[in-house]
């Protein structure tokens, strides 16, 4: 899913955000010395993640930015693939393939090891490149039956997985920002900005059911249990029956949110629009702890990771912070030259995340000392995905580029 940035939507201030929360599979591979899964990163269980891809935004329902692969202790540039209108979403990768999404209204299918286009697939059915399709800022959701994501005029596409034709399309009544999250029964969730959570059959696209809210519903689909969440302009986090599509119960927040949340145990971690972190327990509707910097008061858009011990999330405030799961504490925080939108990936002991300062960064996760970066050119608003051995992450400007970084 795309995080906003002011410059392009300045109605992102009032967004509010679907929160939905998940399980998925643990199992990191060692494949080589350099490829890290210590223990510093290891998350609680979440059987949604599929070890190997990254397949969703955050790569699993419970949200946590968890890889579940291997890169090498050096990262080499591979190959870049050029995008106009640039790339906000974050990208999928399922074996040796690599799914994007791009801000110029096309889902492209490209090989992991090469980067060469395998299938293109537009938002519109008209060819004619001078005609105006609407972009993607959502990040796709890739499943055994297809890729799901919503555009700008509120259509959500579901594509063949292998041809990229189109399967079904479903109409809302505005853009789609929120990306797709499906469960185990095969049932589709996404937000749409016309106030509404759906949820729709993955065989048809036919409609189960949709909850209207009181504001935009922006963030990326998740599940726990058989509940999902969504908070409205009205500063309330509701939690909502996936079965009948009825809300179970409601909690005030008494802010914004425009991250998407993470979920370990009963509690559910995200930045807030004011200027917090917070950690909720969503099952007592109490929230357990607040960390707040003493310096600075700015917006948190990036979307935390979390392991046993930290949450790890970037800031407005040009800093990527830590702080102690259990206890709210700040335990590192990580200069940048430009706003942190980007949501962090955790492998092993190794954090990865963009800045507008144009830098992919690598951090040592228990201290936050900078190990690598990388200057990309561009304004890097969208989240790393890591997958099958590489890193994948896109720059958003009208020069903007997919970046794939591996071993060669």
């Amino acid at each position: 899913m795309r995080v906003l940035t002011a410059s392009r939507f300045t109605h992102c201030w009032y967004v509010s955000i679907l929160l939905l929360l998940v399980c998925s599979i643990h199992s990191v591979t060692a494949a080589e010395k350099s490829d890290v899964s210590d223990k510093p990163g290891s998350p609680a269980t979440d059987d949604s993640r599929e070890a190997g891809n990254w397949t969703s935004f955050r790569n699993g329902k419970l949200q946590q930015g968890i890889a579940e692969s291997t890169l090498p202790a050096e990262l080499e540039l591979l190959w870049q693939h050029t995008s106009s209108d640039g790339i906000a979403s974050t990208a999928a990768i399922v074996g040796n393939r690599v799914y994007m999404a791009g801000l110029n209204g096309y889902v492209e299918c490209l090989d992991l090891k090469t980067g060469k286009p395998i299938w293109k697939y537009r938002s519109i059915e008209n060819p004619d490149p001078k005609e105006f399709a609407p972009g993607f800022k959502a990040s796709p959701l890739v499943t055994a039956k297809g890729v799901y994501l919503g555009d700008e005029d509120g259509i959500f596409h579901a594509i063949d997985l292998k041809t990229g034709k189109k399967l079904w399309q479903f109409k809302t009544d505005a853009e789609i920002i929120s990306s797709a999250n499906v469960t185990a029964d095969g049932k589709l969730l996404f937000g749409s900005y016309d106030n509404s959570l759906y949820c729709l059959k993955e065989n048809d696209g036919s409609l189960v059911w949709r909850f209207e809210t009181d504001g935009y519903v922006n963030c990326s689909p998740a599940i726990v249990e058989n509940f999902t969440f969504v908070t409205g302009c009205d500063e309330q986090l509701r939690v909502i029956d996936i079965a009948t599509g009825k809300q179970h119960s409601i909690m005030p927040l008494a802010t914004y949110l425009i991250a998407s949340p993470a979920l370990m145990g009963d509690n559910l971690y995200v930045g807030t629009y004011a200027s917090e972190i917070i950690s909720v327990n969503w099952k007592e509707l109490r929230v357990d702890w607040r960390f707040k910097d003493p310096k600075k008061e700015f917006p948190y858009h990036s979307s935390a990771a979390i392991t046993d011990e930290y949450v790890v999330a970037g800031g407005r405030d040009k800093q990527v912070h830590c702080v102690d799961r259990k206890t709210g504490k700040s335990v590192w925080d990580f200069a940048t030259r430009g706003r942190v939108d980007s949501s962090p990936v955790i492998l092993g002991n190794r954090v990865f995340i963009g800045s507008s300062d144009d830098n992919l960064y690598e951090l040592d996760l228990k201290t936050g000392k900078n190990i690598w970066k990388k200057n990309l050119g561009d304004d890097i608003t969208a989240s790393p995905a890591i997958g099958s051995g590489h890193l994948i992450i896109g720059t958003e400007s009208r020069n903007g580029a997919l970046y794939c970084f591996g071993k060669k």
